[in-house]
């Protein structure tokens, strides 16, 4: 059994020794392979270090975060771009709209996320998007984009079981991450009632640390406990959503 972190932010961790623990404890839980998304042009290059500490586990994403999109970020964008060319990258992201702290940047958040899905059609990689009270408008943006190149994942998706089936309309997978373990959160009623074919594991690390943990800084180890639920959900095995989910991400980031 291998599980699939698709998102986390697991470089933040800075402490040789922790990490060094982080990613052991990761081994232990069979959290066998981690995607990294880069925030701004100040975390390149953890991201890209943490990729090159662990080649074949830990694989490197790179875009320009919404909560980033402030003064000066055109420049920031222009150095994100050009790191694309310091290694390979598995996907544009973390990208989209978060209108949950910052409601006067919304065209300019608008401008980045476009910017960067033309980026990520160029080089034929999936976009990984941040959406946070702002679905519709990442979904016009979306529809207004939409072609045979445009892929990707919502990342730490808690909507409802009609915004989730726009996503799978658009052939985007849903990231599922520890919001899911949440007694009052309502996202595991609409997970029971999607097919785990569309979805894919996350952790967001060290945010949104899963039910028993919750409280306390999230790893990409406790992925093992989003499984968990999500297998119960569908009652089946962890060992076949991780399958599932595993291959799903294999399929999106093609590694």
């Amino acid at each position: 059994m291998v599980l699939t972190d698709t998102h986390t932010h697991q470089y933040y961790e800075t402490d040789p020794e922790k990490l060094a623990a982080l990613m052991e404890r990761c081994k232990s839980n069979r959290v066998g392979r981690l995607f990294l998304p880069n925030v701004d042009a100040d975390s390149v290059g953890k991201v890209f270090g943490l990729a090159a500490a662990y080649p074949g586990i830990c694989y490197p994403m790179l875009g320009l975060h919404p909560c980033s999109v402030k003064e000066g970020w055109e420049q920031e964008l222009a150095d994100i771009k050009q790191a694309i060319n310091q290694g390979k990258i598995y996907a544009i992201g973390e990208i989209g709209i978060d209108l949950y702290w910052d409601k006067t940047t919304l065209t300019e958040q608008i401008r980045a996320f476009k910017g960067q899905i033309n980026w990520a059609k160029e080089l034929r990689l999936p976009i990984v998007i941040h959406c946070r009270e702002a679905f519709d408008e990442v979904f016009s943006v979306l529809e207004e984009e939409r072609d045979e190149n445009l892929r990707g994942i919502f990342h730490c998706f808690t909507g409802n079981l009609e915004q989730a089936q726009k996503v799978i309309g658009l052939g985007f997978y849903l990231g599922i991450g520890g919001v899911v373990t949440y007694k009052n959160s309502g996202l595991d009623k609409v997970v029971a009632q999607i097919n785990p074919e569309h979805i894919v594991l996350e952790t967001d690390s060290p945010y949104l640390t899963p039910v028993p943990f919750r409280g306390k800084p999230n790893e990409s180890s406790y992925l093992v406990y989003v499984a968990e639920k999500v297998a119960d959900l569908h009652q089946t095995s962890v060992e076949n959503i991780a399958d599932i989910t595993t291959q799903n991400s294999r399929v999106i980031f093609g590694a």
